[in-house]
């Protein structure tokens, strides 16, 4: 699987992914994991949580992602729209909340939920920082 080099705004980190959009996706994901309990309010709406989150993300992270498979701050990286990216988790969370449902397993917080995918082998590699 290919190492990537990803950076958007106070987010760098190297993983491993399938491809450049993972890799994007799964930054995205280290960086929105402490705006979980929003999935677990239920005086949110799915509107309110997307616009929560779109909000964030133009606060603190760039408008692109840049994904390189060659090292940070490169000219040739690719970008892809930080909008987009968080769309598509937010879409990834919300499938996740109601396939518990469907599922007719018993309610579990969607934070309980996805931080049993953060095993030490979901692909990151560790770095230290520039």
């Amino acid at each position: 699987m290919p190492k990537f080099y990803v950076q958007c705004g106070p987010c760098e980190v190297v993983l491993q992914a399938d491809d450049a959009s993972s890799a994007a996706l799964q930054a995205i994901d280290r960086v929105l994991q402490n705006h979980l309990w929003i999935y677990d309010d239920e005086g949110l709406t799915d509107n309110d949580r997307r616009t929560h989150l779109m909000l964030e993300s133009l606060m603190h992270l760039d408008p692109a992602i840049r994904v390189s498979e060659r090292g940070f701050d490169r000219e040739d990286a690719q970008l892809i729209g930080t909008p987009d990216t968080v769309q598509h988790w937010h879409e990834f969370m919300t499938g996740m909340q109601k396939l518990f449902v469907i599922a007719g397993l018993a309610p579990r917080s969607i934070h309980e939920i996805a931080g049993m995918s953060s095993a030490p082998e979901d692909g990151i590699i560790p770095i230290q920082p520039r």
